[in-house]
């Protein structure tokens, strides 16, 4: 049980001043009760609170997919470029959030933000083999030589160490789906050029089972569905 205060303020869109003010006024109900006092206390799993008659999500962890666009960061901040944290309402970016793994500053499609530190490392993790699906235009077109030598992995001129990855060449090769199990830097990138066929744009389209929804347009954002949110935990082995 935690106390309907500290629920409030977990969401980063009011102090503790404002949800007294709001108790106060007779603007916040839990489970279809007005709040009388703001240290009363409720199950954070299971409560409804609304304020002004709007639902409002105490969930211990918050959950977003945000379709990245081009020119931005996969960072917190950054003193000098944008960031995708700037996409967020000012309540988000005060919950904490940060991207799990890291889309190159040209790179577009799926990002994951979370607070839930445990799960971006067991979803970042090769031994949990979740997939990251990318689709890549590249210079030239791939071939079978190229399908079978990421199969069997690579090891790229610097040493890099590559695990054995998908490659499914699309339309007449000068496309292809790249499904990796690890997120080294720039390692499509990197795996394409070692075999001569230089990546022209990179789409992250899926992590796990979370695919991109269609209906975000480049720099819109959403939450998870609890469907979503429970099909990302079993991914990361957190159910």
């Amino acid at each position: 049980m935690e106390r309907i205060d500290k629920l409030l303020c977990s969401t980063g869109r009011w102090s503790r001043r404002e949800v007294k003010e709001l108790v106060r006024q007779g603007r916040v109900f839990s489970d279809g009760r007005a709040v009388q006092r703001p240290e009363e206390k409720a199950d954070p799993g299971t409560v409804c609170l609304t304020v002004d008659g709007q639902p409002v999500d105490c969930s211990t962890y918050v959950y977003v997919m945000l379709h990245k666009p081009a020119g931005l960061l996969s960072a917190t901040e950054d003193s000098r470029q944008p960031t995708v944290l700037e996409l967020l309402p000012p309540e988000l970016r005060r919950r904490g959030l940060f991207p799990v793994g890291r889309l190159d500053k040209d790179t577009t499609g799926l990002l994951l933000l979370t607070d839930n530190g445990d799960l971006a490392h067991r979803l970042l993790s090769p031994k949990k083999h979740v997939d990251k699906v990318y689709l890549a235009r590249v210079e030239g077109r791939v071939d079978a030589g190229d399908v079978d030598a990421l199969a069997a992995g690579m090891v790229l001129a610097d040493g890099l160490c590559c695990l054995p990855a998908g490659l499914e060449p699309l339309r007449d090769g000068s496309e292809c789906r790249v499904t990796l199990r690890e997120g080294k830097y720039h390692q499509v990138k990197r795996m394409l050029a070692a075999r001569g066929k230089p990546v022209v744009s990179l789409h992250r389209l899926q992590m796990g089972p979370l695919a991109l929804d269609e209906d975000l347009k480049p720099g819109e954002w959403r939450y998870l569905s609890n469907l979503e949110r429970a099909e990302l935990l079993g991914a990361g082995q957190l159910q």
